[in-house]
């Protein structure tokens, strides 16, 4: 046997160290002899995973980068996006050197190749982007699978405060068949690369942006067995110009102009009519703008509940303008306010709302006393009649009495006409205060409405700004 010489004696130990060992011997530097020298290695062995022992996990490396935000649909709860994947991996045992074969890397057909199953465990359709049928190939044996996919994805969505919402999907990257134990994720760029790289490559500008993105190792745990995965969870934001320009601000401009109906007097103007106008208005506009609203789910939008509440103060505000109007003309029919509702309305909202009941008129204080003088006036006349009767007794002796004196008959008319206008004075003075009452009814119930009115419209607006200003905030 002869001497092995230094120089060789440290060159395999330092090939043996690192674990390489030139595997392929290309007969010259060119692709074919590299092509002919891959497919003696590569194609006998693609049907298992590239591993030294069974034993031995695959460590698969993954990037992403978010290209396009295609849409998000809150009816079918998913998420479409557009992704560059980038698997990397490693084929123990092969390698070649630079000189003899003529490269470092070469593009290969991916039939060549064992490839991992990784998928995406939100799928929810085929992946219908265009297939790559290339991936590179390192002489350290490292592989190379970049390839675009459009990915619909499930995401559970929370919509309550839309249109200032802010989603939280998620997409998780693992082996379908095989166990952690034969195939381990691991991250690949930092969460912080991928948020910048996908905002550089950004090709979408539409209803959603990019706002964050953070990345996980987990691993699912079942009966059978454990799972690598790696979880990319991308947090969306939605623009809300749109739907404030076309939503919100219409809807306030309606609502501040039914506001300021309440100062139209209901006894000299129509009201009713001009608010039924409002609320027909107010109707064609959701029905118009109804395909802007998100299809509810679980939870019902915050703006959803905005605009009933406004309908209904619309309407309440309606209901309340034909009881006005009804006691404005028809008051004097009515009978006196009930006790309970005197008390309710008159006292404690009065004050609620700060209006002084009336104080009653002086017209009805001079027919009150006016009706306290005609007993006396009854009274003589009852002595003038008494008076006469006693005069005619002392005389049923005499002779046949003249005819009955006309200023008597005058007077005993004037009576019984004095007594009927008592009547129709008190029964007027008492309608007139059931009518005030009522009038002072209506007066306060329609301040109240007005209160109720301001106070929404403040509480919806400081709302509004509140969730739009926390929102750009999350995406400062």
């Amino acid at each position: 046997m002869g001497e092995v010489k230094p120089t060789e004696l440290i060159v395999i130990c330092f090939m043996l160290l690192h674990g390489f060992v030139a595997a392929l011997n290309c007969t010259s530097p060119t692709p074919k002899a590299l092509l002919r020298a891959l497919e003696s290695s590569l194609l006998p062995e693609k049907r298992v995973r590239p591993v030294k022992s069974f034993s031995d996990p695959l460590n698969v490396t993954i990037s992403i980068t978010v290209v396009g935000i295609l849409g998000v649909d809150e009816k079918a709860q998913t998420l479409t996006t557009v992704l560059w994947e980038v698997l990397e991996w490693k084929i123990e045992g092969l390698s070649w050197d630079e000189k003899e074969c003529g490269t470092t890397r070469v593009s290969i057909p991916r039939e060549m190749l064992w490839t991992p199953d990784v998928i995406i465990s939100e799928f929810m359709e085929e992946d219908k982007s265009p297939g790559t049928p290339y991936v590179y190939l390192n002489n350290t044996g490292h592989v190379f699978d970049d390839k675009p996919m459009r990915v619909v994805s499930s995401c559970q969505l929370g919509i309550y405060t839309f249109p200032f919402d802010v989603q939280n999907c998620t997409l998780t990257f693992g082996a379908y068949l095989h166990f952690a134990s034969d195939i381990r994720m691991i991250q690949g760029y930092s969460a912080a690369m991928t948020l910048e790289e996908s905002k550089q490559v950004m090709q979408t500008n539409g209803e959603w942006e990019l706002v964050d993105i953070t990345v996980g190792q987990t691993t699912l745990t079942i009966d059978v067995g454990s799972y690598s995965e790696i979880k990319y969870h991308i947090i969306l934001k939605r623009r809300p110009t749109l739907y404030v320009v076309n939503l919100l601000i219409p809807s306030c401009f309606l609502v501040t102009l039914d506001l300021f109906s309440f100062m139209l007097p209901p006894h000299s103007v129509d009201r009713a009519s001009f608010k039924m106008t409002l609320i027909l208005g107010y109707t064609v506009f959701l029905l118009i703008m109804n395909d802007l609203l998100p299809v509810t789910g679980e939870q019902t939008p915050l703006i959803n509940v905005f605009f009933s509440l406004t309908l209904a103060l619309m309407v309440a505000s309606l209901l309340e303008t034909v009881f006005i109007t009804n006691i404005q003309f028809s008051s004097s029919q009515y009978g006196t306010v009930p006790r309970w509702l005197r008390v309710l309305v008159l006292r404690y909202l009065a004050f609620l709302v700060c209006l002084k009941p009336k104080k009653p008129s002086n017209k009805v204080t001079v027919n009150l006393s006016s009706s306290n003088t005609e007993p006396a006036m009854n009274s003589s006349i009852t002595s003038i009649s008494v008076q006469n009767i006693s005069s005619n007794a002392k005389l049923q002796k005499a002779p046949p009495a003249a005819p009955p004196d006309p200023g008597l008959v005058e007077l005993r008319k004037l009576s019984r006409d004095l007594t009927a206008i008592r009547c129709q004075v008190d029964k007027h003075s008492q309608g007139n205060s059931s009518s005030q009452d009522w009038l002072m009814v209506g007066v306060v119930i329609d301040r109240l409405l007005f209160c109720l009115y301001i106070v929404f419209i403040s509480t919806s607006f400081i709302t509004i700004i509140c969730i739009w200003a926390f929102n750009n905030s999350i995406g400062a």
